[in-house]
């Protein structure tokens, strides 16, 4: 990428929403890169990933200076996201991305709903 301000905007894009919602900075980075980025399927749900999860240590350590955030709370679900961030990477070079465009978008419509109602 040659220009330097589309990935600046879509980093803070991400890094806002990660920062006012507790998480979801990858749904708005994944299609924002997908479209500006010139990286192969494969290549660009790993660049998410990789970039989302410096922005959730800066957006916890943020809920931890301010004093909202629980370790002890947050514990269970933290053991259950690495089996499953461990389960999901391995599985990541099995699926096609067709597959795994498919996921993504049925995943944002579950949580779209399941937030509104």
């Amino acid at each position: 990428m040659k220009d330097r301000w589309p990935a600046r905007i879509a980093g803070a894009a991400a890094g806002l929403a990660n920062g006012l919602f507790g998480g979801g900075g990858g749904m708005v980075f994944l299609p924002i890169l997908s479209r500006w980025g010139s990286l192969s399927q494969r290549k660009l749900y790993a660049t998410c990933v990789g970039v989302i999860f410096p922005v959730c240590l800066v957006s916890a350590a943020v809920y931890l200076l301010r004093g909202e955030f629980s370790l002890t709370a947050s514990l269970p679900y933290l053991a259950g996201g690495m089996v499953g961030g461990w389960i999901g990477g391995r599985l990541y070079g099995r699926i096609s991305t067709k597959w795994l465009k498919w996921l993504f978008a049925a995943f944002l419509f579950y949580a779209g709903v399941r937030y509104l109602l």
